[in-house]
C-alpha cells in the first residue's frame, strides 16, 4: 500500500483490522520498522484525536513527527494552476508538496470541506494536489469527503465489541447548531460493505446523503423504527448535501437519549467525538457502559498506526 485514502485502500480489511488489534497488544514491538524515518503531519484544520493520535502512532512504530498547521504557521497555498500569484497567497502547492517531500518519507494532510462549494470540495483539490506533486506516500486524515483513519477504528472498534449473530448497524444524524461536513459518514457508510451486517441509514427529511456513497443501503426516516433491535447505532450530524451546507429546520426530538436507546438489543453507542452533550446526545447515554466513545478514540492511535506499518513494509 503506497497511499491510504480510502478504507477501499486495504487489500484485505478482516486481516488489517486483526493487525491493529495485535498492535494494541505490543504497540512498541515494530520501533525498528519507523527508525530513521520521518512523518510530516500537515492540519489546515483544527484536530485533537487525529493529531495526538497519529503523532503517539508514528512514535510507536520509532518515527519522527513533524507537526505544521496552516492556519496559523504556514504560507498560505495557491492550488490552482496558472494563476498569476498576485494576491495574498505565497505560494504555490507544486512547490510546497515537493519541499514537504524532502523533509519526510509520509506526508498526512487534513482539510475539510468548506461546505460552500459543492463541486470545488468534491473535488478534494488540497489532497489531491499533494497527491499529484508529494514524491512519498500520501495520507488522509480527513478530508473534504473521507476520514478513513476514523472508520479503520470504527472497524476496530465493532471486531471488539463483535456479537454472535449478524449485527444490526444504524446511522443516524442527530441535531447539531453548526454546518457540519460528511467526512466520517461517507467513511462509515464505505466501511458497511465490507461489514457482514443490517445496515440502517435513518434522518429527517431534507438531510439525504450524497446518493452516490448511499447507493442501495436503506434509509428510514422514522428514528425509533430505525432503532429497533439495533445491536450498535453511530451517532453523527451532518448538514444537507442537496441544499449543501445548509443547516435547514431540525427536529431536537432527533437528540440520542435513553428512551430512545430501549428500542435497540441493548444497542453500543457510538461517536466520532467532539460531541455537543445534550444537544446530540445526552449525558446518561454517553456516560453510560453502553458507550464506546472513549474505546473508538483510543483505537485511533492503532488504526493509524497499522497504516503506517504498511506503507512502511513498503518503503524502500
Amino acid at each position: 500500500m503506497k497511499n491510504y485514502l480510502h478504507i477501499s485502500d486495504l487489500n484485505n480489511l478482516h486481516e488489517v483490522v486483526k493487525g491493529a488489534i495485535e498492535l494494541k497488544k505490543s504497540p512498541l514491538e515494530y520501533q525498528k520498522l519507523g527508525k530513521g524515518k520521518t512523518i510530516c503531519l500537515l492540519f489546515f484544520n483544527n484536530s485533537l484525536r487525529t493529531r495526538l493520535s497519529t503523532q503517539k502512532a508514528a512514535q510507536n512504530l520509532g518515527m519522527n513527527t513533524i507537526v505544521m498547521n496552516f492556519g496559523s504557521e504556514g504560507w498560505q497555498l495557491e492550488f490552482e494552476d496558472g494563476l498569476v500569484m498576485n494576491q495574498n497567497k505565497s505560494e504555490h502547492v507544486i512547490e510546497a508538496a515537493k519541499v514537504v517531500s524532502q523533509y519526510c518519507d509520509i506526508v498526512a494532510i487534513r482539510a475539510f470541506a468548506g461546505l460552500k462549494d459543492k463541486v470545488q470540495d468534491e473535488s478534494e483539490i488540497i489532497l489531491n494536489n499533494f497527491i499529484k506533486h508529494a514524491t512519498v506516500p500520501v495520507i488522509n486524515m480527513e478530508s473534504s469527503i473521507g476520514h478513513p483513519l476514523q472508520a479503520l477504528a470504527d472497524a476496530i472498534t465493532l471486531e471488539e465489541h463483535k456479537v454472535l449473530h449478524k449485527p444490526k448497524i444504524v446511522l443516524s444524524w442527530a441535531p447539531h447548531p453548526k454546518a457540519l461536513p460528511h467526512a466520517v459518514v461517507n467513511s462509515f457508510i464505505e466501511l458497511m460493505q465490507f461489514q457482514n451486517a443490517e445496515f440502517v441509514i435513518t434522518h429527517p427529511v431534507g438531510y439525504e446523503l450524497d446518493p452516490k456513497i448511499v447507493k442501495n443501503y436503506k434509509v428510514e426516516y422514522n428514528q425509533e423504527k430505525a432503532f429497533e433491535n439495533a445491536d450498535f447505532v453511530y451517532i453523527k450530524n451532518w448538514s444537507s448535501y442537496n441544499d449543501y451546507g445548509k443547516v435547514i429546520p431540525q427536529d431536537k426530538n432527533w437528540m440520542i437519549t435513553s428512551d430512545l436507546m430501549k428500542f435497540t438489543n441493548n444497542g453500543k453507542f457510538m461517536h466520532c467525538l467532539p460531541v455537543r452533550r445534550n444537544v446530540v446526545v445526552t449525558d446518561d447515554v454517553i456516560d453510560s457502559e453502553s458507550s464506546l466513545v472513549i474505546e473508538q478514540a483510543n483505537n485511533r492511535t492503532y488504526s493509524a498506526q497499522i497504516v503506517l506499518k504498511k506503507i512502511l513494509e513498503n518503503i524502500e
